[in-house]
């Protein structure tokens, strides 16, 4: 569970993030949770957007992704989200030290 200092820290770091998962209009399929645990073997911190087709709202797709994905939600705003799902297999200087 992120405390508040950790949740402004990581969302400080997405901003500068480009969207690299978008939720359609199908919502959230197979695929899409596919795609998100690929990304997450990457990186810790993904930007997601849900397309105005999408019958979820941001923070439905946000809250559904992060339980399927065992992420934690950073932030939804509009139609963007943002994910964190701590990785200890990727590179220590790609790792996100969070504050305590």
């Amino acid at each position: 569970m992120l405390n508040s200092r950790q949740r402004a820290y990581l969302k400080g770091l997405a901003s500068n993030l480009e969207v690299i998962l978008f939720v359609g209009r199908n919502g959230l399929t197979d695929s899409v949770a596919d795609e998100a645990g690929k990304a997450f073997s990457n990186r810790e911190l993904i930007k997601c957007a849900v397309q105005e087709t999408c019958p979820l709202t941001a923070r439905e797709a946000c809250d559904a992704l992060a339980e399927q994905l065992g992420a934690e939600t950073v932030q939804a705003i509009g139609r963007r989200f943002v994910l964190y799902k701590p990785n200890r297999d990727i590179p220590a200087e790609k790792r996100i030290v969070l504050p305590k």
